[in-house]
């Protein structure tokens, strides 16, 4: 395992396929961990032939956002328009809000692809640890509400509150809710009105467990759709991608079981990974952050036992572990636990 296969790992989730060549004497299959993905996806239903072999209709993309609208709510005077993938729309709003030489600032840590995609836009990126002032000499603010990794949260009141004044004073607000399916109550767009100014961005991959599907949303003031009209175009999303995402987002019954195993799984998370001397610090119902105050390298570790978790140059004693997908995972993961409590600490090699 050499250090450059390692740092690849700590890039983003999801990298099981350069895991299994880095580890190839790892036991399998492999349990990926390192997303926030729901691992129970929404059960894809029988699709009728013609949903791929021609473009969708506009009657089928307005029944999309429509089922979109009701599920996560929309502000008098807001529109949602679908996109492939919410991580395109990370990578467009530097573009759609003219960020070339300007200050942008981003609340940090988190999920590391708005500051690269602002930076590729030629803004200057500022982290910030805290909401600024309105007053600041920033143009642009990004915020991930819940935020990936540590699951820091802002209640949509207050949050909306101050993205009025921000917006007010010309200035313009980026929210990814990519994981408040698990907590609606935060979400924008349960707020009456959405300034001008204002992008929210939902992801339907993390709680549908779809993200193959590829498929997001931006909701934006109407007056402030139209360029973003003309770089998503007018097929954002595939045949398919409608069919399936407009029946899961009507699926109530579907979308309460599921936000109820998911609080239990992560309960269940917590208490496995203590075992292993994990300390909880962060997190939402699709993903937990933890502490490891012994100086292990836990993603070599765990990857050893087939496990990929996804860890953190920035903090390299903290890791985000995603849900186990059945019964079998869990025992994986338990095992991988107990083996981690009788193998040395850093110091203790050291010694």
């Amino acid at each position: 395992m050499t250090s450059a296969a390692l740092a690849a790992l700590k890039v983003h989730g999801g990298r099981v396929d350069l895991a299994a060549l880095a580890y190839p004497d790892a036991p399998r299959p492999w349990i990926d961990l390192s997303t926030g993905i729901n691992p129970v996806p929404y059960p894809i239903p029988p699709l009728p032939p013609e949903c791929f072999s021609r473009l969708p209709l506009a009657a089928e993309l307005d029944q999309l956002c429509a089922a979109a609208a009701a599920a996560y709510g929309l502000p008098r005077g807001a529109v949602l328009l679908p996109a492939p993938g919410s991580e395109i729309a990370i990578r467009l709003a530097p573009r759609v809000l003219a960020a070339h030489g300007v200050k942008v600032g981003i609340l940090t840590p988190t999920y590391s692809s708005h500051a690269a995609a602002w930076r590729a836009a030629g803004a200057q990126v500022h982290e910030l640890a805290a909401l600024p002032d309105a007053r600041a000499g920033l143009a642009a603010l990004v915020i991930v509400n819940p935020n990936n990794p540590d699951g820091r949260a802002f209640d949509a009141a207050a949050l909306s509150a101050f993205a009025q004044r921000w917006c007010a004073a010309g200035k313009q607000l980026v929210v990814d809710e990519a994981f408040a399916d698990v907590r609606p109550k935060l979400s924008l767009l349960h707020e009456p009105a959405l300034p001008r100014g204002v992008v929210v961005l939902r992801s339907l991959g993390k709680f549908f467990g779809l993200a193959g599907l590829r498929l997001g949303f931006v909701a934006v003031d109407a007056r402030d759709a139209g360029p973003w009209r003309d770089l998503l175009g007018d097929w954002a999303a595939s045949g398919p991608a409608c069919a399936i995402a407009t029946r899961a987002l009507r699926d109530d019954s579907w979308i309460t079981t599921t936000g109820r195993r998911l609080a239990a799984d992560r309960l269940r998370l917590d208490a496995t990974l203590a075992t292993a001397g994990l300390t909880a610090c962060g997190g939402t119902d699709l993903f937990g952050l933890y502490e490891d105050r012994d100086g292990r390298d836990l993603v070599d570790a765990f990857a050893r036992a087939g496990i990929l978790i996804r860890g953190f140059s920035h903090s390299p004693q903290r890791y985000r572990f995603g849900l186990p997908v059945d019964e079998a995972a869990w025992r994986r993961l338990a095992q991988a636990c107990a083996m981690l409590i009788t193998a040395p600490t850093a110091s203790e090699a050291a010694v």
